[in-house]
């Protein structure tokens, strides 16, 4: 049974999901007369760009994390419930958590994507993503336990192993994460140690396309290439990952083979929707794509289930090009308050337009100084571009304190290269002082670790 808007004062708005695009919806209907109702399993939103600088010390988790009953204090037709939705139930427009059930009139499920290993889920231990808190923390203890680590190893192949790091993925996540680590090994630890030259650290990041950033321009994607370069970083395009297993990752470059000895790989590459999609899917028989990401109709509700909308990173929207529309923070929050937009005029018994999501372009921070920024016909690079990165992050950020504190941070970290969140938090042992001597079993040489490391 599908809700009339115009019969329900005040009309029930249920969200599943903090995000950009459930959280700029809830604020967009702050002054509706609404009920709005945010759920989620976490009790804050995160600003998901900047985690790599989380995972690389440059900032702490909370300098990047805003509590949602804090951002939504004011909006007095909003509530905030702490939990994890189980399932939904359209016929009688419910939302089913462990502990409560929530009716609706109107629902908007934003929660997001995760990392894809394209069938190979195995690797996710081994080569973590970076979508949350936990992530970066996970990412962060392994990056710098591995220059602890080699520290103290006595071995060169493992300590080489200790100091190699894969970054699979070079999309903005993985670029950004590469250049990050760049500086970290090659600047900020460089006196911090007494046994190891961190200046001797491999990064490679590998692309499985022919080029790195491939929704920039050619010619900035050729810029950022090169400054990664000279940063230290080996770039490796039309490379993919086929195994990793005892601390070995294999590659194939063309009809090519090759073994890499490397302690910390970092994944950055492919993501699916969220497991909501496929509860959707089982409830309401609507289409889901190859990644999990659910497809919407214009307006982003989705098909035979007009009070329900899908934004954000768990929804393909494919009708403004033909092609998905990326998973990135502006376009979540751009969906987001097109459905709050949508919902006040139905209410009034009007409709909007389908959506159009306007594209303010794409950016990517290499390291100090070096950005690329391109925006349709504006292309930057380098300090100009960087400044830009630095102004658009900023005025993202959602909550004021959180804007001063990463001015702050980002103030001390420029001049003095010094990172002060380099924190190891231990979960359990990650193996790093037993390195196993894997490196025999899986045919593995000095010769073509060298091979491999140089090509």
């Amino acid at each position: 049974m599908q809700a009339s808007l115009e019969n329900h004062q005040p009309h029930e708005v249920v969200i599943v999901g903090g995000g950009f695009g459930g959280l700029y919806a809830a604020k967009a209907l702050a002054k509706a007369n609404v009920n709005v109702t945010l759920i989620d399993k976490r009790n804050f939103h995160l600003f998901q760009p900047l985690l790599y600088q989380v995972a690389t010390g440059a900032l702490s988790p909370a300098d990047i994390s805003a509590p949602l009953r804090s951002i939504l204090s004011k909006s007095k037709n909003t509530k905030v419930v702490l939990g994890e939705v189980n399932e939904i139930n359209p016929e009688a427009q419910q939302v089913i958590l462990a502990d409560r059930i929530i009716p609706y009139d109107t629902l908007i499920v934003a929660t997001g994507a995760k990392h894809s290993y394209f069938g190979k889920d195995n690797w996710r231990e081994v080569a973590p993503g970076l979508k949350t808190v936990e992530d970066a923390i996970e990412m962060r203890r392994r990056i710098f336990k591995a220059f602890e680590a080699a520290e103290h190893e006595t071995d060169p192949q493992k300590r080489r192993a200790l100091l190699t790091f894969v970054i699979v993925g070079a999309g903005p996540t993985g670029v950004e994460l590469a250049g990050a680590i760049a500086e970290l090994a090659y600047k900020t630890l460089q006196e911090d140690f007494r046994n190891i030259d961190t200046a001797e650290t491999r990064i490679l990041l590998l692309q499985g396309g022919d080029r790195i950033l491939p929704h920039i321009s050619p010619g900035l994607s050729q810029e950022a290439e090169k400054s990664l370069t000279q940063l230290g970083v080996i770039v490796q395009t039309k490379t993919r990952v086929t195994n990793i297993e005892n601390d070995i990752i294999t590659l194939k470059q063309g009809d090519e083979f090759k073994e890499i000895a490397a302690k910390t790989v970092l994944w950055a590459a492919g993501v699916q929707g969220s497991a909501m999609g496929k509860v959707l899917a089982q409830k309401t028989g609507v289409e889901c794509d190859r990644s999990g990401r659910v497809i919407v109709e214009p307006d982003l509700s989705i098909k035979g289930h007009k009070n329900i909308f899908v934004v954000g990173d768990l929804a393909n929207f494919s009708h403004q090009n033909g092609q998905p529309l990326p998973g990135v923070a502006p376009v979540a929050k751009q969906e987001g308050e097109y459905v709050a937009a949508l919902i006040q005029k139905r209410l009034q018994g009007k409709t909007l337009r389908p959506f159009k999501y306007t594209d303010f372009g794409n950016l990517a921070m290499i390291g100090k100084n070096s950005a690329v920024v391109d925006i349709g016909l504006i292309k930057l690079k380098g300090f100009s571009a960087w400044v830009f990165w630095l102004l658009i992050h900023i005025y993202f950020l959602i909550e004021f304190d959180s804007k001063v504190l990463v001015m702050i941070q980002w103030g001390w970290n420029y001049l003095t290269r010094k990172r002060s969140a380099r924190l190891i938090t231990e979960k359990e042992s990650l193996g790093f002082a037993t390195f196993e001597d894997s490196h025999s079993r899986n045919s593995y040489t000095p010769a073509n670790n060298r091979q491999a490391l140089n090509a």
